[in-house]
């Protein structure tokens, strides 16, 4: 849900689509900065004999804004390659996939990886290798091994693109049909019994493009600052993935080949921007836009549709929230402008007043050990957690939905008191594969031999 088939165009074209940014201080190396930007959403593992993979018509990028101008002062580029070694076979492997140059691997994928900053390009590497998906037990039987060898390191930066486990959690069930959240299911507008949240992305896998910089290669001045309050410690960051603007295809062979200029057609900052605050309309319009036109979707962040519903589907629920009528200036930070200093303690991630859908990442706030994170982030007291930045383990749709419900308007409107209910709100969901603690912070991905499917319900279980 974070940004899973969020906007109508681009959940028809599944190769282009950010499913999520995450930025963060490393924790186990806190001279780095991880950035990790998935594509490809709800892939089932045992989605064969033609399985998901990076598009070789698709260039995906990391952006990076280091002068507080929501403009791409940094480019992280990545263009991949497909062999297909025996055209004859319709398999994806003739055997197992014990190495990263297996020949049993009938489709193997590379990429080429670019820096480019201030007009001048650095090359990475150009024929760095993706490792195979996790088709099972017999085809890839150490998958963990397959994913090390395509962890590969470059001029001081760590690089991995491959398939991995989705971290995120979110009932997406529930949400979608009429905005429910199970654990509150009896105070809905239409009731039902209470129960534990059911995460929809529990075994789907997706693609990811991860890399492990060091914070003086990011920041302006090339430094790595100690100060939080300095306005150039905080880092705009997120991803695109852009196509051509035309597409041949072959009569003969039904392949297709790109021409023309690229260009975007989605991107990826803040979580569930586009999914929950961008309208239907304006959804395809928002991907292919750059941060810095943002202004003109702050309507939908000062006063978005989602508050407006929840006292409609939680009747009695919500009564300051529906009575509320003010801007919402307490989102337009923290999605929009960042945090200035002064709002929330010792903390700010302020990156001017333009308006732009950025994560915001302050480099010199230390990252917070796995074990004594909040999932909450900065409003569960840690402020190493989004909105600064976005960790693996975050709980986004908590965190978010409380802050549309009005938890965070006392930060700008101290008069303000949230409904009880505000502070509590969450779908009742956890990842059924969690953060890892070392890079690319990702479990393996589900094997397709190993996955078993979901049942089908016929209506009648109402929960």
């Amino acid at each position: 849900m974070s940004s899973h088939r969020e906007a109508p165009e681009i959940s028809q074209d599944p190769a282009a689509d950010n499913t999520d940014v995450y930025a963060f201080v490393s924790p186990d190396r806190p001279s780095f900065v991880t950035i990790i930007a998935n594509f490809l959403p709800l892939q089932q593992p045992y989605g064969g004999p033609n399985f998901y993979e990076f598009s070789d018509d698709v260039r995906y990028r990391i952006h990076i804004a280091n002068n507080a101008t929501a403009e791409s002062d940094i480019i992280y580029q990545f263009e991949f390659r497909t062999e297909v070694r025996n055209p004859n076979s319709f398999l994806y492997n003739t055997g197992p996939i014990d190495s990263i140059d297996s020949e049993n691997w009938n489709r193997p994928q590379f990429y080429k990886a670019t820096r480019i900053e201030g007009g001048q390009t650095e090359v990475f590497g150009q024929n760095l290798p993706v490792p195979p998906v996790n088709v099972g037990v017999r085809s890839t039987p150490n998958y963990s091994q397959l994913a090390e060898q395509a962890t590969v390191k470059r001029k001081g930066t760590w690089f991995f693109c491959g398939q991995r486990a989705d971290a995120f959690n979110v009932d997406l069930g529930s949400i979608f049909d009429l905005g429910a959240l199970r654990p509150f299911n009896e105070a809905h507008l239409i009731p039902m019994a209470a129960m534990d949240g059911v995460n929809s992305v529990q075994a789907c896998n997706v693609h990811t493009i991860a890399i492990q910089v060091p914070i003086s290669r990011l920041t302006r001045y090339k430094n790595e600052p100690s100060n939080r309050y300095n306005k150039f410690a905080t880092l705009g960051i997120w991803a695109t993935a852009e196509r051509r603007t035309s597409t041949v295809i072959d009569p003969d062979t039904g392949t297709k080949t790109g021409t023309g200029p690229y260009r975007q057609v989605s991107r990826l900052g803040n979580p569930l921007v586009n999914e929950v605050l961008i309208p239907m309309g304006d959804k395809d319009r928002w991907n292919a836009g750059q941060p810095s036109a943002d202004r003109r979707f702050r309507k939908y962040v000062d006063r978005p549709e989602l508050a407006k519903l929840l006292p409609v589907l939680y009747p009695d629920v919500f009564p300051n929230l529906q009575a509320y009528d003010k801007p919402r200036a307490d989102l337009n930070a923290i999605l929009h402008t960042g945090i200035p200093k002064g709002v929330v303690d010792d903390f700010q991630n302020f990156t001017g007043p333009t308006q732009a859908d950025m994560l915001r990442l302050n480099v010199a706030i230390p990252p917070t050990q796995p074990g004594d994170q909040s999932r909450l982030g900065i409003i569960g007291g840690d402020l190493a957690g989004f909105p600064n930045g976005r960790r693996v383990n975050d709980d986004i749709v908590a965190i978010e939905l409380r802050a549309v419900a009005g938890a965070t308007i006392p930060l700008v409107d101290p008069d303000y008191e949230p409904d009880d209910a505000a502070t509590q709100l969450t779908d009742g969901t956890q990842s059924a594969a969690p953060g890892t603690n070392a890079f690319p912070y990702l479990q393996d991905p589900s094997g397709g031999y190993q996955t078993r499917p979901g049942t089908v319900d016929d209506g009648g279980d109402q929960g």
